[in-house]
Parts: C-alpha cells; structure tokens; sequence
C-alpha cells in the first residue's frame, strides 16, 4: 500500500467530515420520524382503545377479520404508491392488529367483570 500525499489526506478527511455530517443530518431526520411515529402510534392506540369500549360496551367481537383484511389491503396499496415493500406494511399492520385485539380482549374481560360485580 502506499501512503497518501498530503493533498490526498487532506482531500480524503474532508471527504470524511462530509460524509459524517451527512449521516448526522439523515439520523436527526430519522430521530424525528421516530418520535413522530411514536405520537402518531400514541394517537392511534385511543382512538382503538375507545373502539374496544366501545365494542364491550354492546358485547361486539374484540376482532373484526373483514376490516382487518381490508385495512391490510388498503395499507399494501398505501405502501406501493409510496414506494414501500407492501409486505413490510403488512406485516407492521398485522403487529398492531394483534397488539389492539389483545387490548380489546383485555377490556371485554374488565367489562365483564364490572358489569359481574355490579350484578351481584
């Protein structure tokens, strides 16, 4: 190997200092996309979370297969115009599918359960 002139060196450590300043404005842009998803998570969660009430409330099904495979079609269509892989979409909506169901489950249970000691 042989060792880079001066000219070089100093060409390559600007190159460098470029290069990290690059990837400190695209990780900036991503800590922020990050946060926004967690509030727009946040946001989603009670809005279902006034749906599972809502659903124990009248002794509806935690889960509704039809709209969770429509939503799952509505996200793959989403997420091709947006140039995402359809089947990560997918998969992201099948995660807070499942984590909503639960949620819904665990309410219908605590709704059953007050309505019980109301009862008695």
């Amino acid at each position: 190997m042989t060792e880079l002139g001066t000219g070089q060196a100093a060409h390559a450590a600007q190159a460098d200092g470029e290069v990290l300043a690059e990837l400190r404005t695209l990780r900036a842009s991503i800590d922020n996309l990050d946060a926004a998803l967690v509030h727009l998570l946040a946001e989603r969660f009670k809005c279902t979370q006034k749906v599972g009430e809502l659903k124990a409330a009248h002794s509806l099904p935690p889960a509704d297969p039809d709209r969770e495979a429509e939503q799952i079609r509505r996200l793959r269509r989403l997420a091709e115009e947006s140039q995402l892989e359809p089947q990560f979409a997918e998969k992201f909506l099948n995660f807070i599918v499942e984590e909503v169901v639960r949620h819904h489950k665990l309410i219908a249970a605590a709704t059953k359960g007050a309505k019980a000691d109301t009862a008695g």
